[in-house]
């Protein structure tokens, strides 16, 4: 087996999840088995369709409500994550899964809505043959510091900005 590496896509550019959710596929056609922990995230996307596809090795949990982009997170909101952390560190304890992905875990930490502290020592302590993705706007140095590999994605253009649209099935959710 491989040494695991932890991997940290952020920034305000779009495709921090469309990135791990494709690492994910790849581990996928090689054998791998892989777990998706989305935080913020309590709504069904397009991409939940295919996954399903895939159960065999690819587990999905929510870790959410509605989301709360328009609105401040509740307490509700506080406690979905927390519970969703607890149930990510038994994922990991229990070495069944190859690829982790915490998608949207830096705004989970943003909102504080979990501990940074935390997420830091879920990285430092996770298996070595672990493969670790943590996604979201708003990484801090630290997380930058933790991480093997870091891509930022940078928004040069985008046309949720020039035009009056929603996000589109298939595409954006």
């Amino acid at each position: 087996m491989f040494q695991g590496k932890i991997h940290l896509y952020t920034g305000n550019g779009k495709g921090k999840t469309t990135a791990a959710l494709g690492l994910a596929l790849r581990a996928y056609g090689a054998g791998l088995k892989i777990f998706i922990g989305q935080f913020v995230k309590g709504m069904p996307y397009s991409e939940h369709h295919a996954l399903a596809c895939l159960k065999d090795r690819i587990t999905v949990k929510q870790y959410g409500r509605e989301c709360f982009i328009h609105r401040d997170p509740e307490e509700a909101d506080k406690s979905a994550a927390e519970d969703g952390f607890l149930h990510i560190k038994k994922v990991m304890e229990s070495e069944q899964y190859d690829l982790i992905i915490l998608d949207e875990i830096c705004i989970a930490i943003y909102f504080n809505l979990i501990k940074e502290s935390d997420v830091i020592d879920l990285c430092r302590n996770k298996p070595k043959n672990t493969e670790l993705v943590l996604t979201g706007r708003y990484a801090s140095p630290a997380l930058f510091d933790a991480a093997d590999l870091v891509t930022q994605m940078k928004e040069i253009k985008h046309y949720y900005n020039t035009e009056n649209l929603e996000a589109r099935v298939g595409i954006e959710k």
